[in-house]
């Protein structure tokens, strides 16, 4: 039987830090600017397809605010009570009794000059909101966030290796990301799952290890 290592591994926590930027350079400096109060709009949409870091950056936006001492609520799918920063992601989720609440939120939070992060798969005309929800979060401003290219998903992987304490060859990049599910959080999954099975056997990461994972996904 493989004994299993546990607690080796350091935890990665998403951040502004380890966010690989591509093209949202003027998105992460938007954000940082909202939470530090210098930016006037209080509500900003982030919209982009699956994988292409919604997620990472409101959690991220969500620690530094955390760090700051700022009453923060992060919530996915639904709706949180109002605090100083409230984070909905995957707005398209929402019923239309949260949907409701939202709509009141927004208003409150505007209100207040809170900040209301807010994410979706598309920009809200196309999403399937009630028509006055649609038209609140289109007041503020609205970015789209840019999926990574094959040069800067590999950067992504090394990073990701890198936090978690193991070396990643190019030639184990390569096969993922030839081999491996288009989107980022998948590939950072079977990264997950390449560390642990190294750690089990206690060998380095290689072409062949990261094989017998993705046989068994």
């Amino acid at each position: 039987m493989t004994q299993m290592l546990l607690g080796i591994a350091p935890e990665w926590i998403p951040s502004f830090e380890n966010f690989v930027v591509g093209r949202n350079l003027e998105l992460i400096s938007l954000l940082q600017q909202a939470l530090s109060s210098t930016q006037d709009e209080r509500c900003i949409y982030l919209w982009g397809e699956t994988g292409s870091g919604k997620s990472h950056l409101l959690q991220a936006a969500a620690a530094r605010a955390r760090a700051a001492g700022i009453d923060v609520n992060f919530v996915h799918g639904a709706v949180p009570p109002a605090a100083t920063v409230v984070v909905v992601d995957e707005v398209e989720r929402l019923d239309e009794a949260a949907q409701i609440q939202l709509f009141a939120l927004f208003n409150e939070m505007r209100e207040k000059g809170n900040l209301l992060l807010v994410s979706g798969a598309q920009a809200p005309v196309f999403l399937k909101l009630r028509d006055d929800l649609r038209t609140r979060l289109s007041w503020g401003l609205m970015y789209q966030v840019h999926a990574l290219n094959e040069a800067e998903k590999a950067q992504a992987l090394a990073a990701h290796a890198q936090a978690r304490g193991f070396a990643l060859s190019p030639e184990v990049i390569t096969y993922l990301l030839r081999h491996g599910r288009r989107d980022l959080p998948s590939l950072l999954l079977t990264l997950n799952a390449l560390d642990d099975h190294c750690l089990r056997l206690k060998r380095s990461a290689s072409v062949p290890l990261l094989k017998e994972v993705m046989a068994r996904s």
